[in-house]
């Protein structure tokens, strides 16, 4: 009775447009206050130590690492490279765009700020060359969604944190599924954008120079990546320490090689970097203490219990799990998920012998699609807002998205080969 009542009051709360956090953290201190054996510290003292890791000082490293990329001229750099590579092509401001989630991907590790910035840097050229605007959001929030699953993906070292698994195999694990996301969508857009005449007039055909000066330009961001999976692997720092490699390179390259980033660049790129790190450790810290609450009442291993007796094989388990997790990320924002349902699968993964950096990368795409999935699509809201598209022109359009994304998840579930073959090799 007393978990349906907190779950009641944290749904009530979410249905108020009380942001999710505030609402967990409520329900929290309601289970603290009913139960007598606790002191009145215990809540703060769980709340506190859910963002008390050094792991978690990888998202605080990297999301700061993309801030400051957007300040150094990288973005515009790689805007170039993107549409010197397809932009001659059919389609080619639309592949444009998914092969700029594809480079930035790898310097932000946040799908929302992937989604924000090329809402306001590719979507009204993609408008001004023709494309349906409702088509041009659906496709930036698609595309965004490369970003958490390719390294340095912040899910990635959120659920490698929360799941006690090996981030560096879960950022390698990511790649193949990364790039493959990447070319469906690259497919889609070009039939899409011959069926329903989308920019007729392309570009010309690039020279060899013109290829070889972006590519320059472009090559320290394209570095990056290189560097932090490399590093990891042959042992030289550990995902942490990579978040802070990637911090100090994006200060080198904008202050000292492209010289684009003044000190005032600097200040607007910390603040910014703050609001963003305050508001993800809010949602961990309240995430956490919650999960403890639902750790001491036994849910895990009763939801565990409950699963493995109605289903037997993985591949069922897992089919199973994409329906459930589609219909809860309509309501319930993607890291909150992520820290509270980890913990209940876990056991589960164990029981059904499944690989936990497989799952992660199914687990995480599956989270992805929420984030552009009504009503509370925290991807879905982002690019409509900046874009000014109305949400249900957004849904119209972003429908075959859904079907590729939820096609390629069932993909994933039954070649776990995708996932598990790069850590393997390089392992």
């Amino acid at each position: 009775m007393m978990l349906l009542l907190i779950v009641s009051v944290i749904v009530l709360l979410i249905v108020l447009n009380v942001p999710v956090a505030y609402a967990m953290l409520a329900g929290v201190a309601i289970y603290f206050i009913a139960n007598p054996s606790f002191m009145n510290e215990t809540l703060t003292q769980r709340v506190v130590s859910g963002v008390e890791s050094f792991p978690l000082l990888g998202i605080v490293f990297f999301i700061t690492a993309g801030v400051l990329m957007n300040y150094t001229g990288i973005t515009q750099r790689m805007l170039v490279f993107a549409k010197l590579v397809t932009g001659h092509l059919t389609g080619g401001l639309a592949k444009v765009n998914v092969l700029l989630s594809v480079l930035m991907g790898g310097l932000s590790g946040s799908n929302v700020a992937d989604a924000a910035m090329q809402s306001k840097i590719v979507v009204p050229e993609m408008v001004k060359k023709g494309y349906a605007p409702g088509f041009s959001a659906a496709l930036t929030a698609t595309s965004s969604l490369i970003t958490p699953i390719l390294p340095p993906g912040i899910a990635l070292i959120l659920y490698g944190y929360v799941g006690n698994v090996s981030i560096g195999d879960l950022f390698i694990a990511g790649i193949i599924p990364g790039f493959l996301l990447a070319a469906i969508l690259l497919v889609y857009v070009h039939f899409a954008a011959k069926k329903r005449g989308f920019e007729q007039e392309k570009n010309p055909f690039p020279s060899f120079k013109q290829v070889a000066i972006a590519s320059k330009d472009a090559l320290l961001a394209l570095l990056l990546p290189i560097l932090i999976i490399g590093g990891i692997r042959l042992g030289m720092f550990g995902p942490t320490e990579a978040g802070a490699v990637a911090v100090l390179y994006a200060l080198v390259i904008g202050l000292f090689i492209y010289r684009e980033m003044t000190f005032k660049d600097l200040v607007s790129a910390a603040k910014e970097s703050v609001q963003i790190i305050a508001t993800v450790m809010i949602i961990i810290a309240a995430g956490t203490a919650f999960g403890w609450m639902l750790t001491l009442e036994q849910v895990p291993q009763q939801l565990a219990s409950a699963m493995t007796t109605s289903v037997e094989q993985p591949l069922a388990f897992l089919v199973l799990l994409l329906v459930f997790l589609l219909i809860v990320g309509m309501f319930i924002e993607g890291n909150v998920m992520l820290i509270i349902l980890t913990p209940i699968f876990m056991p589960m993964l164990e029981t059904y012998g499944i690989d936990p950096v497989h799952f992660g990368i199914f687990f995480i795409l599956c989270l992805s699609i929420g984030t552009i999935t009504p009503p509370i699509g925290t991807i879905m809201f982002t690019t409509a807002s900046i874009t000014k598209v109305k949400i249900e022109t957004f849904i119209k359009e972003v429908i075959p998205f859904w079907l590729l994304l939820i096609g390629l998840t069932l993909i994933i579930i039954f070649i776990p080969a995708l996932s598990l073959w790069l850590p393997s090799v390089l392992s």
